[in-house]
């Protein structure tokens, strides 16, 4: 059991997760700013602005730098790993929600016929823009809460 205290207890994964949810928890103001209008499901979808996989990542590998060192191994591999899952973000993730909204369309060419598959999500990865936001992001937040460690 003090194995899961100690997960508990690992600041700079708290402190990641406090990063990815700050994002997750901002979307939902940025799309109030951006409709006018409430909609609180923003904030239980992927993508958009900012990339909160991008501020988990990045605020992962800063705090791993904070608290190990800037040079060491698990900081270049928590930078490596985030640069794959930012790369994915806004390469594969956006490229396969692209053709989700591509398929959606030839769907909707059958409206009205025995065809009953259902829409496919389309807003799965992030534009570069979105995905450099988060990792500023994330950086920020890990830096903000340098002192907790």
């Amino acid at each position: 059991m003090t194995e899961f205290g100690d997960i508990l207890n690992n600041r700079v994964l708290l402190v990641a997760f406090l990063a990815c949810l700050l994002a997750q928890l901002s979307k939902f103001f940025i799309d109030f700013a951006k409709n006018g209008k409430p909609n609180p499901q923003v904030i239980f979808e992927t993508g958009g602005m900012p990339s909160s996989h991008s501020a988990l990542v990045t605020a992962l590998a800063t705090g791993i730098g904070q608290t190990v060192g800037w040079g060491s191994t698990e900081f270049a591999l928590a930078t490596i790993f985030a640069a794959i899952v930012m790369y994915d973000a806004a390469g594969v993730r956006r490229a396969a929600g692209n053709q989700a909204r591509i398929l959606n369309q030839i769907i909707e060419l059958f409206d009205g016929h025995d065809f009953t598959e259902e829409r496919l999500k389309e807003l799965l990865g992030h534009t570069p823009l979105q995905v450099m936001v988060g990792s500023v992001f994330g950086v920020l937040v890990a830096c903000l809460a340098g002192l907790a460690y």
